[in-house]
C-alpha cells in the first residue's frame, strides 16, 4: 500500500507551529466543502454520540483512513461477505470499509453512516456506484427500520461512542434475522504501538497528556473480552471474538508526525492545546523515539484490533 506523503512544509519541529492550523493549507474548494459540512452539522441532533475529533476528510485519511483501509481486509475475512446483500457500515468515516466490501463481492446495496458531515462528503465524492449511499447519522439512533440489513458492520468506531452498548443494540435492531453483526476496535492499551509511542512520550513531558493517555487506553470495548460480552448482552448468538493484526508503515518521521498537526483524532486534538515551545519539545522527543538510534526513514509498527461477530436472532 502506498504511504501517504505529508505536506513538504510539515518537516520542522521548530517551524511546525506555523502550520498547526490545518485550514491554512486548504484551497477555496475545500473551504467551501467545510462550509457545506457545517450547514449539515447544524441540522443534526445535539446528542450525536461520538467523542472522535473530526474536521476534514483529507485529514482523517492521513490520520487513520490509510490504516482503516488496511484493516478492512482482515476484518472482512473474519465477518464474511456475500453477493446480493444489503450491508450497513456504521461509523463509515471516509468509506474505507464500504469500498473494500464493494471490491470483494456484488452487494445489492451498501449504506454508510457517520456522525461527521465532512467525512460523509469526502466519501460521497469518491463514490460513483449507484448501489452505495453515504449519509450523516448517529450510531445510537440509526435512521433505518427494524431488520433492514443482511450484514451490519462497524470498523474502528465503537470505542469512540460513550454509549457503545446503545449503538450495539441499534446495530442488532436493523439487522435481519440471521444477519451477521460485526465490529472491530483498536487494542489501544496492548497492541497499538504508534499511538502508545505518542501518548507515552507526551505523558512524560506533560501531566495533562497523562490524563489523555488514560482516557485513550480505557475507551469502551477496548479491553479483552469486552466486545464479546457486549454482543452476548445484546442478544446476539454464535458470538466469536478474535484479534486482527496489521502493520502501520511510515515513510519517515515527518510521515508519522504530520497527522498530529491537523484537526482529526485525539493526538491532533492534544497537540492543538500546546504552545509553540511545548509543541517543538514534543516533536523533538517523538523524533528520538521514532528514529530509536538509527537514521530517520521507514518504520513499521504492529497494530492489533479486537474483533467480534455474532448472528441476529429470529
Amino acid at each position: 500500500m502506498a504511504v501517504a506523503s505529508p505536506p513538504a512544509e510539515w518537516t520542522s519541529c521548530e517551524e511546525g507551529h506555523e502550520h498547526t492550523s490545518f485550514n491554512r493549507s486548504l484551497d477555496k474548494r475545500r473551504a467551501n466543502r467545510q462550509r457545506r459540512a457545517h450547514d449539515v452539522l447544524m441540522n443534526l441532533p445535539t446528542s450525536v454520540s461520538s467523542t472522535f475529533p473530526a474536521a476534514d476528510g483529507d485529514g482523517y485519511e492521513l490520520q487513520m483512513g490509510r490504516w482503516s483501509r488496511r484493516l478492512a481486509g482482515p476484518f472482512l475475512d473474519f465477518v464474511g461477505s456475500a453477493h446480493g446483500e444489503s450491508v450497513l457500515d456504521v461509523g463509515c468515516g471516509t468509506g474505507c470499509l464500504t469500498f473494500a466490501l464493494k471490491e470483494r463481492c456484488q452487494p445489492r446495496q451498501l449504506r454508510g453512516v457517520d456522525f461527521s458531515p465532512a467525512y460523509i462528503e469526502h466519501a460521497a465524492r469518491q463514490n460513483n456506484d449507484p448501489r452505495i449511499a453515504f449519509e450523516v447519522g448517529d450510531a445510537c439512533a440509526l435512521a433505518f427500520p427494524d431488520r433492514t440489513f443482511d450484514r451490519v458492520l462497524s470498523l474502528l468506531m465503537l470505542h469512540f461512542v460513550p454509549k457503545a452498548d446503545q449503538a450495539i443494540v441499534e446495530m442488532r435492531r436493523v439487522a435481519r434475522a440471521g444477519a451477521v453483526v460485526g465490529a472491530a476496535v483498536w487494542d489501544a492499551r496492548g497492541g497499538f504501538v504508534a499511538t502508545r509511542m505518542f501518548f507515552d512520550t507526551a505523558a512524560v513531558l506533560d501531566p495533562k497528556a497523562s490524563e489523555r493517555r488514560a482516557r485513550s487506553y480505557t475507551r469502551p470495548m477496548t479491553r479483552p473480552g469486552e466486545l464479546k460480552r457486549a454482543w452476548l448482552a445484546a442478544g446476539l448468538t454464535d458470538v466469536v471474538e478474535t484479534t486482527l493484526s496489521i502493520r502501520m508503515e511510515f515513510a519517515s518521521f515527518d510521515d508519522y508526525w504530520a497527522p498530529f498537526l491537523g484537526k482529526d483524532g485525539p493526538q491532533a486534538e492534544y497537540v492543538a492545546t500546546l504552545s509553540d515551545a511545548e509543541r517543538a519539545k514534543l516533536c523533538n522527543a517523538l523524533r528520538l523515539a521514532y528514529v530509536d538510534g538509527e537514521p530517520d526513514g521507514p518504520r513499521s509498527y504492529a497494530a492489533l484490533a479486537w474483533a467480534v461477530k455474532g448472528i441476529a436472532p429470529s
